[in-house]
């Protein structure tokens, strides 16, 4: 079994985990002062999102240098010092590859500005003719994920693609330049130590021949697939393999993960689990990220169906619950109960769990003053959508007031602001409390390293019926029960074998209260003098 098949990564946002120079801003010199968090959690790998030189219109996945590191975040020594201490804790890191498109002050870009139409230059980028007597139109209705048109003119009266902002123009991956310099960046970085990349919009680096219209019908839900048929082109696999190859023989520094223990995993907006599955043959990708499991209501039966759905194709599953893109479990499923019982659920399936930073601490999605909205949604939705800032506002670590050790900058000067009522979630209020759901993380990450699953790409063994107002399965000599329903449940009547070992919240010993989950372990229960004291159901 490789560490990936059924590992727990850690995702961490630079700018909003810990700041050491006292600018407001996180940086990675704060990362790796904050590293032993993360490796006492109980994760085996952190994905570290952009750190790269970025003019920040879209949160650092606007990209101008793909092997550099922003100014305010440090410096290429620090990265290595990062990546150094990273492997000294015993985790494994991970970066951001942003592969569709680049900042549109990205060398590449400025000199597609200068050069001439169907020059080399502008062949990196989709640039083309608009539509009309004169090109005023664009060359199709395509739409952006932020909203707006996916097309800017430019001086001369040609048109750049870009599926999210302006500001992020897309590159045409039919382009033999392209591929080759995303060749050199992943060989920069595996040679810097890295042991794995999470491929930024995996689906959608080729676009369908000719680019036609999305037509009528294709525009409802803009965030969700809104070009899906001009999506997921099958040109995509070849390069993927190419890619695996890399991963598989590069040669690797003291440190890291050798050659054929590298993982790529796909942010792959691919909601058909067969088509999904494509992403993750044995020569391809390792793992895709399970955006049906993150976006399924609080419901049994939605449950059931996306976990039942969600095919491993020769890897394992990624099961994940937040993201810097989403909004926080606490708030999406309505209450801190139900987030921590959907901790359980999710860290019980077999397969790699991912965690988004501050999850573990049941932070709530933040609201952030109009003012110091960042998010390019705000602006492109006019004012509709406040974005994803909510869930980017720093960690709060220590103290009853802003910036919760977060930084030495004054309240304002944080990257975002934190709400005055955090006090109660940072990392030092929860450290020594055993009800607290840094707690609870602690002890689910612990259970479940030390009774791994036989099989982590197995589906689990069901003990509920498809229709029940309860979720029970088993994972190897883990069982779990979550109560989804508005009664109280009693787990010893569902013939789940097993001792109760953890619970997300209060239970009386014999029931389940609703919005709650239960870990059963299937194992002689230990000696007395040898009991762990956190092995119970709290």
């Amino acid at each position: 079994m490789s560490w990936w098949q059924d590992a727990v990564c850690y995702e961490l946002y630079p700018r909003a985990f810990a700041d050491s120079d006292g600018d407001g801003i996180g940086d990675l010199a704060g990362a790796t002062a904050r590293l032993a968090h993360i490796a006492e959690l109980g994760a085996d790998a952190v994905w570290i999102t952009p750190f790269y030189p970025s003019p920040l219109a879209d949160g650092g996945y606007d990209i101008a240098d793909h092997t550099g590191v922003a100014a305010d975040l440090g410096t290429g020594a620090d990265f290595d010092r990062l990546t150094a201490r990273a492997h000294a804790l015993g985790l494994k890191l991970m970066v951001d590859l942003v592969p569709n498109h680049t900042s549109d002050r990205h060398p590449w870009f400025r000199a597609a500005l200068t050069a001439a139409p169907g020059s080399p230059e502008r062949g990196r980028y989709l640039f083309r003719p608009g539509r009309g007597a004169h090109g005023e139109l664009p060359p199709n209705d395509w739409q952006s994920a932020f909203g707006g048109p996916a097309w800017t003119r430019v001086a001369d009266g040609e048109w750049y693609c870009h599926l999210h902002a302006p500001e992020q123009p897309d590159l045409d991956w039919r382009d033999p330049g392209v591929r080759s310099a995303f060749t050199d960046i992943l060989r920069y970085w595996l040679d810097r130590g890295v042991d794995g990349f999470r491929v930024d919009v995996a689906h959608a680096l080729f676009k369908a021949e000719g680019l036609p219209d999305a037509g009528p019908g294709q525009h409802r839900d803009p965030l969700r697939n809104h070009l899906m048929p001009y999506y997921d082109q099958e040109e995509l696999h070849p390069l993927y393999r190419t890619w695996r190859t890399l991963l598989d023989t590069h040669p690797a520094p003291p440190g890291a993960v050798p050659p054929g223990e590298r993982v790529m995993v796909a942010e792959a907006a691919v909601f058909d689990p067969g088509r999904l599955a494509r992403y993750i043959r044995p020569d391809e990708m390792h793992q895709a990220f399970n955006f049906a499991f993150l976006e399924a209501a609080w419901d049994p039966a939605e449950l059931r169906r996306v976990i039942d759905a969600s095919a491993p194709g020769g890897g394992s599953v990624t099961w994940l619950l937040s993201s810097h893109d989403a909004v926080r479990p606490v708030t999406r499923l309505g209450s801190t109960a139900r987030a921590r019982a959907a901790a359980l659920l999710m860290l019980a399936l077999p397969g790699s769990a991912y965690l988004y930073q501050g999850e573990e601490l049941g932070l709530p999605q933040a609201t952030v003053p109009d003012d110091r909205i960042r998010d390019p949604l705000w602006e492109r939705s006019g004012h509709t959508d406040r974005g994803r800032d909510g869930s980017r506002v720093p960690l709060p670590w220590s103290g009853d007031r802003a910036p919760y050790g977060f930084t030495t900058a004054a309240p304002g000067d944080t990257w975002l602001p934190q709400p005055d009522d955090w006090a109660r979630h940072t990392v030092a209020a929860q450290d020594h409390d055993p009800d607290s759901t840094l707690a609870l993380y602690r002890d689910a990450l612990r259970l479940r390293r030390a009774h791994t699953a036989p099989d982590p790409t197995a589906p689990p063994h069901w003990y509920s019926a498809p229709d029940d107002p309860h979720l029970a399965f088993r994972r190897g000599a883990l069982a779990c029960v979550v109560n989804l329903g508005t009664e109280p449940l009693r787990p010893a009547a569902l013939g789940v074998p097993g001792r109760p070992v953890l619970a997300s919240g209060p239970t009386d010993g014999h029931d389940l209260p609703p919005d709650t989950a239960l870990w059963l372990l299937d194992t002689p229960a230990p000696q007395q003098h040898e009991r762990d004291t956190h092995d119970r159901p709290r």
